[in-house]
């Protein structure tokens, strides 16, 4: 069933519930507008809609950009573990730079994992 969303800047007609919610998330549409179900007469705010209530809307500012901030530090952790594995000259150091390696690629599961459970963007 579609549904309408009214805000200050005009109305838009959403095929589902679902898109209304990923326009949601996303900051399309915010918890001041108002939202109909075709046929109905009664407009509702967004923020009064259960499914609208439980979404999550994008983290901003230093929580988005921590991302990139531990990806970057990865790297860099895994460019010192490949230094510490071709350039010792002992078993020892060598195993280091494996253990380095390791923990590199748990960092970056965990990051793919954190990555794969977000909303997907709508274009």
């Amino acid at each position: 069933m579609a549904y309408q969303v009214r805000s200050p800047d005009g109305e838009l007609t959403f095929p589902s519930l679902g898109d209304i919610e990923r326009a949601y998330v996303q900051g399309l549409v915010d918890p001041d507008d108002e939202v109909r179900e075709d046929g109905a007469e009664k407009w509702r705010k967004a923020s009064s809609l259960p499914v609208l209530a439980r979404a999550k809307k994008p983290k901003s500012g230093k929580a988005a950009r921590a991302q990139t901030f531990t990806v970057l530090g990865v790297v860099a952790l895994g460019l010192l573990a490949l230094a510490v594995m071709v350039l010792g000259q002992e078993p020892r150091v060598r195993m280091m730079g494996v253990l380095l390696a390791l923990v590199v690629s748990g960092i970056l599961m965990r990051v793919t994992f954190k990555a794969y459970k977000r909303p997907p963007l709508v274009p």
